[in-house]
């Protein structure tokens, strides 16, 4: 969630949305992403909408916080009734941050339990929360497992002490496979995020950490390209020449030894950033966004999109507070898509995916542009010709720069 938020339509302050969304509503499943915006320590890199100070005020402190989610909560199930929307059961439910867990595990409860309160959950939802390794016990994961949560996923990002301390991460390595046992007797399904092409990584920096991070044997590892953004410590850091800059030719290098090493341990390529032990192991809250399902997005600057409408809530902590408390939507915009760019970001988010694009959803240009990528080696033609555009390795490498450059979330 990055923190600069785009330009928009105003919101309405009731947040009642237009009657286009009714439109195949049945067809989509219904999620939740709730952001917790506080971290112990500001990573160099991130430029995520993200606050270290424990006391804001107005309602906003890390105390206060889990009764102001709830109050988006209620407004959301308010606001979408109003609406004409069929009160749909949550098919996931999504922590992110920030750091989730700097919270009280019975916080996270409590927004979790209101939530499930308004809307139930389906059989077998997906109940995930982002976790810093330092920030949880034994005890916090198993009052998260007993609240419902299903799935922990953990920010390890490198096994190497010296790319821990250029990314700013306050946990040690050895601190992984505690919390992954830990886990894992709370009942808990692991997940494990990793970055690759920090400034001064070797290879054999990364190699390593894959190694390691396979050997915890987690049910589904996330592998990110280092993006460096305007405006962050590291953005600062690399323009004084005090690090490295970002290679594009090291970063596809290192994906193509990332797929490599995670697929030959047992785990399933599945997205473009994405691996999972089994099919119902990938991230069922990611793939809502990819396959365009609808999701209300709670906390400051959180994003949410329900049948083409898209809107983001304010950035600071204290002004999202002050809305709630006066009965207002929280949204600072919101756009409504027309069908031209709904199908462009439909065949963008589509062709990430393991699964594919189905060819007959292209049009004559769209096809023709497909027979181009084909000869460009950027697709499979076998699996073309079968009736899906599955992308090679190289097309997976392009799809992950241009999405992560164009969507909001």
């Amino acid at each position: 969630m990055p923190s600069v938020l785009p330009l928009g339509d105003p919101a309405p302050a009731d947040g009642l949305l237009p009657p286009q969304v009714l439109d195949g509503v049945e067809q989509r499943k219904f999620g939740l992403y709730v952001h917790i915006p506080f971290c112990a320590v500001r990573c160099g890199y991130c430029d995520f909408n993200t606050y270290t100070a424990t006391e804001l005020g107005g309602g906003a402190s890390q105390d206060a916080y889990a009764s102001t989610a709830v109050s988006e909560v209620a407004f959301a199930a308010t606001a979408l009734e109003a609406s004409g929307l069929p009160r749909r059961p949550l098919s996931t439910v999504f922590f992110g941050g920030g750091t989730p867990t700097l919270l009280p595990a019975e916080d996270l409860a409590q927004i979790l339990r209101a939530a499930v309160g308004y809307w139930g959950l389906e059989p077998g939802a997906e109940v995930t929360t982002e976790a810093n390794p330092d920030s949880v016990t034994p005890e916090s994961l198993k009052v998260l497992a007993d609240a419902g949560f299903t799935r922990v996923s953990f920010g390890m990002q490198s096994a190497v002490p010296h790319v821990l301390k250029v990314l700013d991460r306050t946990h040690t390595p050895s601190r992984v496979p505690l919390v992954v046992q830990w886990a894992r007797e709370a009942g808990l399904s692991v997940s494990l995020d990793l970055i690759y092409g920090t400034p001064g990584e070797s290879m054999e920096d990364w190699e390593f950490s894959l190694k390691t991070a396979l050997s915890y044997g987690p049910d589904h590892i996330s592998a990110y390209a280092l993006i460096v953004e305007d405006g962050t410590k590291l953005a600062a850091q690399i323009k004084r020449g005090q690090v490295p800059g970002i290679d594009d030719d090291d970063h596809a290098a290192k994906y193509e030894l990332a797929d490599k090493m995670i697929s030959s341990a047992g785990l399933n390529w599945y997205e473009v950033s994405n691996w999972s032990r089994t099919p119902e192991q990938a991230c069922k809250h990611n793939l809502a966004y990819w396959r365009g399902d609808d999701w209300w997005g709670i906390g400051p600057g959180a994003h949410s999109h329900v049948g083409g409408v898209r809107w983001w809530n304010v950035k600071h902590p204290t002004a999202y507070a002050s809305r709630l408390g006066a009965g207002a939507s929280p949204a600072a915009g919101r756009e409504t898509l027309d069908a031209g760019t709904r199908e462009v970001e439909r065949i963008m988010l589509e062709a990430r995916l393991g699964t594919g694009l189905a060819v007959d959803a292209l049009d004559a240009i769209g096809r023709h542009a497909m027979a181009g990528l084909i000869a460009d080696e950027l697709v499979d033609p076998v699996q073309a010709f079968k009736g899906r555009l599955v992308l090679t390795l190289k097309g997976r490498l392009l799809a992950d720069a241009v999405v992560r450059r164009i969507l909001p979330d």
